[in-house]
Formats: C-alpha cells, structure tokens, sequence
C-alpha cells in the first residue's frame, strides 16, 4: 500500500489576489505519483457526462467520478449526483489533505482529463449546497494542466499557473463568490491527468 508524506512548506504558498484566497503546494506528495495515479485510473468509476448547452446535448469532454460520504449529494450541470463510497486511494489523500489544510471534506469530484483535448469551461463552485465561501481542495496527478482564473467583475484581472503532479490548491474566502476558473484545451498535451476537487457539502 502507498504511504504518503508531506514535504516542503507545510503551510503551502500564498497566491496573493483581490477577493481570493489561495494556498499552492506544488509538491505534496513524497510517495511515486506514477503509482497512485495508476491505482486512481484503475479503482476510480469514470462516467460519460452529458450537458445541455442552448438545448443542445452535448459530452462533457472529461470523465468523472463522485464519492463521498452517505447524503453528500451534489448538484451541478442541472443533474443530481449521488455519491459512490470512498476508494482507499482517495481516502488516503482526503487525510493528507485535511492534515495539511486543517479542514475537512465529505466529498471529492474526480475528473479524467485524457489529453490535452480534454478541458473544463469557465465557472465557479458556488452551488447552494456548497454554502457561503466553500473551501475546495484541489489535487493533481499526471500531466501538467494551466489553471486560468479570472475575476467576475473586474475583467482585467487574471491569473494563471501550472497544476502540477502531486500539487494542491486550496480555494477558499471568497474566491468562488468573485472568480471564475477553467483548465483550457492544450493541444500538445498528449498525456492523461488525474484532478479531485475535495468539497464539503451541506444539506440544504
């Protein structure tokens, strides 16, 4: 079984932007990514989406999968999602996580992006269940993505970094209240990578 250890800063890095809060460790996991992001690949139930865009059905291009606790219901793109049962892989960085950032998280959306043809559009977690200034924990594993945000009112502000693999980002304050963020299509990405989104969900 893979053991994980936290390395480096562990308070993380402060990215300093108006009206957000962000936490960046670009490396916190010691353990082999590779081998983790296998065990994710295989134990993970990745799932075609579907999303009506202008009454149009289209697929969400990337797969995903989301755990849970019992009740951690979930939605968003107009669809209910029912939470399956934690996997060992991610319940073992759920508690690195939660060591490192003090907080705790009931559920985890996992995307599969395949390649860089795969992407995630501009938005916001801000569904009511997710309750006032939500803190997301976002982890990655594989292929190096940019994560691009931008500010909902004030156009000119932007932001970009690199995710990389074995990196988190904490989300937190009001960032989601006032940011947008998206992971664009990059087309000389030829490799897959793993992201989970660690939320905690309220019952509303």
């Amino acid at each position: 079984m893979l053991q994980f250890e936290l390395i480096g800063n562990n308070s993380g890095e402060k990215i300093l932007l108006q009206d957000a809060e962000l936490v960046f460790w670009p490396q916190l996991f010691q353990a082999d990514e590779s081998k983790l992001f296998k065990q994710l690949m295989e134990t993970s139930d990745w799932q075609s989406e579907t999303i009506r865009i202008a009454g149009v059905e289209r697929l969400v291009p990337r797969l995903t999968a989301w755990y849970g606790d019992n009740g951690a219901d979930y939605y968003y793109s107009g669809v209910k999602h029912q939470p399956m049962a934690w996997t060992k892989p991610l319940l073992l960085i759920k508690e690195k996580i939660e060591q490192s950032c003090g907080e705790s998280f009931n559920s985890a959306l996992c995307n599969l992006y395949r390649s860089g043809q795969d992407s995630v559009a501009w938005h916001a977690d801000d569904e009511p269940e997710l309750g006032q200034n939500p803190i997301i924990a976002s982890a990655s594993f594989g292929a190096t993505r940019t994560f691009q945000l931008k500010h909902k009112k004030l156009l000119k502000l932007r932001h970009k970094m690199s995710l990389t693999s074995g990196s988190l980002l904490i989300m937190k304050g009001a960032t989601q209240a006032c940011w947008q963020h998206q992971v664009p299509k990059e087309p000389t990405v030829t490799e897959p990578r793993i992201n989970i989104t660690f939320r905690n969900i309220k019952r509303i």
